[in-house]
């Protein structure tokens, strides 16, 4: 069974964390080109008690991207959804933790969707700023 605090050793082993707290992680991966995507990871219970991972990472400030072209991106990916939270456009991703494999349905999840909001924050802003 994986916990909360498995998944903060794993992160920690593995990348520059650049803040924390008892309910989340943010942390930076080196992506293509010498670009870097700074991701969250929320640890978030549901009704019954049961927790998740959200992870997520931001593509654009949503005043200043094409959200519409947005969704046609996130559309193509296979794991994540886009979502604009406190005005920050991003695609995010949710795993129960309880039976999670921290190395199949958390790193692959984590790869893939970095890889996906690095790709569309260099197409919708030009820039490299998450």
């Amino acid at each position: 069974m994986t916990s909360w605090t498995d998944v903060i050793n794993f992160v920690r082993a593995r990348y520059e964390v650049l803040e924390e707290s008892d309910s989340w992680l943010r942390f930076r991966l080196d992506t293509e080109g010498g670009r870097s995507q700074q991701v969250a990871v929320h640890h978030v219970p549901d009704e019954d008690g049961r927790a998740w991972l959200e992870i997520s990472s931001a593509v654009g400030r949503a005043g200043s991207i094409d959200l519409a072209r947005l969704l046609e991106l996130a559309g193509t990916t296979l794991v994540g959804g886009a979502a604009v939270i406190d005005g920050v456009a991003l695609l995010k991703h949710t795993v129960p933790i309880q039976e999670l494999s921290v190395r199949e349905e958390f790193e692959r999840p984590l790869a893939l969707l970095v890889a996906s909001a690095d790709t569309f924050e260099r197409e919708l802003t030009k820039a490299d700023h998450f």
